[in-house]
């Protein structure tokens, strides 16, 4: 195993300086590229698994990047993390800041899905079924919108969509 990490740590390496190097050669406002640079940072720290770090380095480019798709994608990633670390409200907080900023991003619907369907059926485990369907009614409305704008790449939700017989409408629509 040591090898195989060594030789993913040199690719990481190796990409990271390419990387900044196309980013300085880049026709671009230095703004924009340190924007990227948070990002990137960002990014990469989320994956390694240190969320505060990546939080951190998404807040600066934030601070930055005026892009509204790059500020949708920063702010998509911010929610994930808000997710994985069980903060349900922020994270929904969040992916609607996302959607605002670029309203093409399904998975941010889908996961937002993810987590009024886990409501749903929390309320449902406690005989709440007036609860429980209003969150199933709000999950099924934002993966409706997730497959109409990623058709076929939600098989799952399209499936859970009819056998719930919340797919009131064609999805591809």
């Amino acid at each position: 195993m040591p090898s195989s990490n060594n030789k993913d740590n040199f690719l990481d390496k190796a990409f990271t300086v390419i990387a900044e190097g196309i980013v300085k050669m880049m026709p671009i406002a230095a703004k924009e590229k340190q924007a990227y640079i948070y990002y990137r940072e960002g990014f990469a720290a989320q994956n390694n698994g240190d969320y505060s770090e990546a939080l951190e380095n998404y807040e600066e480019s934030l601070k930055l990047e005026e892009n509204p798709v790059d500020r949708g994608e920063t702010l998509k990633n911010m929610a994930i993390i808000y997710m994985s670390n069980g903060d349900e409200d922020r994270a929904l907080e969040t992916y609607v800041k996302a959607l605002d900023q670029n309203p093409k991003q399904p998975s941010c619907l889908k996961n937002m899905g993810l987590i009024y369907e886990k409501r749903g059926r929390s309320a449902q485990q406690r005989g709440l079924q007036d609860e429980s369907d209003i969150w199933f009614d709000k999950a099924a409305d934002v993966w409706t919108k997730a497959v109409r704008l990623y058709p076929g790449g939600y098989l799952d939700i399209e499936n859970w969509l009819k056998t719930t017989g919340r797919s009131k409408i064609d999805v591809y629509l």
